[in-house]
């Protein structure tokens, strides 16, 4: 995949563009693609059961409340993701196993490393609009991501 974010927005003034928020984690920094949504609270269930879905090349924004108290994504997950085709994760809270998402294929952005788990209760919404770092975050609105930042289209780029 070839992209600057930079270039994108320049190009494309109607884009928003995130706030600067969140590291990369993942083996892949450069990534894009339409987004499904999630909002949880300190429980991966659901992450774990979307990830487990054909991801056709989608992007999941998970937003995690900001929460800094335990991860949201781990190794296991990342690889369920990657076997199943998802694009990218990204997280408004935590991942843990670090060192391993480094070497993963997969795009992973989140605000910090944490080592506790989550929860496990499967509580949460599929599906809604999320306001995250400035951004207004539908499913279906494309997303790109490099070291430069975070942009949204409502249309492919």
């Amino acid at each position: 995949m070839t992209f600057k974010t930079t270039d994108l927005s320049d190009a494309n003034p109607e884009v928003q563009v995130g706030e600067p928020m969140w590291r990369h984690f993942g083996g892949v920094t450069v990534f894009s693609g339409p987004i499904a949504t999630l909002q949880v609270f300190e429980d991966n269930a659901l992450v774990r059961t979307i990830l487990e879905e054909p991801g056709e090349g989608h992007v999941l924004v998970v937003d995690g409340g900001g929460s800094l108290r335990c991860a949201l994504l781990g190794d296991q997950l990342a690889a369920l993701g990657i076997q199943n085709g998802w694009a990218g994760v990204v997280i408004h809270g935590c991942v843990r196993d670090t060192e391993d998402l480094a070497h993963l294929p997969l795009g992973i952005l989140a605000l910090a490393p944490h080592p506790r788990r989550s929860i496990k209760r499967g509580q949460g919404t599929r599906g809604g609009t999320l306001h995250l770092a400035g951004l207004t975050l539908k499913p279906g609105v494309y997303l790109y991501a490099d070291a430069d930042g975070v942009i949204v289209s409502d249309h492919k780029l």
